[in-house]
C-alpha cells in the first residue's frame, strides 16, 4: 500500500488528508482563517494516527501548491519540503486551476473546454484553460479584468469554474454558459491523480520546488 500525505494551505482553510493507493483514507480541515503556521503540524500528526500509520509509512507528499494566499502557500510548501527532507520521500506539486478544471471534466464530460477562473485581488484573476482530454489549451495565468474577454472564448461547450464576482458569473450565465462556483481543492480527484504522478515518478526537485504564485508580489513600505 502506497500512502501520500495530501497538503493544500492555498486558501484560509487548511486541508490535509491521507491516500492510500489513490483513495482517500483519511482527512483533516481547519477552518480556521489563515492560521496555517499555527495548527499545520499538529494537524499531520493527529492526520496520520486516524489512518492508523507513520510518518516513515509515507511514500510521497503532494502539495497544492497554488495559485492562493502568499503565506498559506509559502507554509504548506515549506513544510512538505521539510518532511520530505526529513524521511527520503518525493515531492508532487499541483496545479488548484488544473486539479479544478481536470475534475470537472471527469464529471462533466463532453464540453470543449474547461475553464478555472479565480480572483487573486480585485479586478485581477487566476486563469486556466483545459480540453476535454484534460490538456491544458491555456497555461495558468495571472490576467487583468480587461484581458478577460479576450482569453475565454465563449464557447456553446464551454464549463466554467470559478469564485468571481456575481456580474461575471450573470453575464456567463446570460451567455448559456455552464458555471461550478465551487472551488475548493477537489480531494477524491486530486489523490487519484497524485497517485498516477508518483506511479510515473513525476516528481520536482526539492532544491528547485515553489509555489505558482503566478502574480507579482507587491510590497509597501
Amino acid at each position: 500500500m502506497k500512502y501520500l500525505l495530501h497538503i493544500d494551505t492555498s486558501s484560509d482553510t487548511s486541508i490535509l488528508a491521507i491516500g492510500a493507493d489513490g483513495n482517500l483514507l483519511a482527512q483533516t480541515i481547519n477552518e480556521g482563517s489563515r492560521n496555517h503556521a499555527a495548527t499545520i503540524n499538529n494537524m499531520i500528526t493527529e492526520l496520520l494516527s486516524d489512518a492508523g500509520i507513520s510518518f516513515a509509512d509515507l511514500s510521497a507528499v503532494a502539495v497544492c501548491a497554488g495559485p492562493g494566499s502568499y503565506t498559506g502557500l509559502r507554509i504548506g510548501l515549506a513544510t512538505a519540503k521539510g518532511l520530505c527532507y526529513a524521511l527520503d520521500k518525493p515531492l508532487i506539486l499541483d496545479n488548484k486551476l488544473t486539479l479544478l478544471a481536470n475534475n470537472a471534466s471527469i464529471l462533466h464530460p463532453g464540453y470543449a473546454q474547461y475553464v478555472s477562473l479565480l480572483i487573486a485581488r480585485e479586478k485581477e484573476y487566476f486563469i486556466s484553460i483545459n480540453n476535454n482530454d484534460q490538456i491544458c489549451i491555456l497555461n495558468p495565468q495571472h490576467i487583468l479584468e480587461d484581458q478577460l474577454d479576450s482569453l475565454i472564448e465563449k464557447k456553446d461547450r464551454t464549463y466554467f469554474i470559478s469564485n468571481v464576482e456575481k456580474k461575471i458569473i450573470d453575464n456567463l450565465i446570460i451567455a448559456g454558459l455552464q458555471i461550478e462556483t465551487d472551488t475548493k481543492t477537489p480531494m477524491n480527484s486530486w489523490i487519484s491523480s497524485a497517485y498516477e504522478k508518483y506511479r510515473c515518478h513525476h516528481f520536482v526537485n526539492l532544491m528547485e520546488a515553489e509555489p505558482f504564485y503566478l502574480k507579482q508580489v507587491y510590497t509597501h513600505k
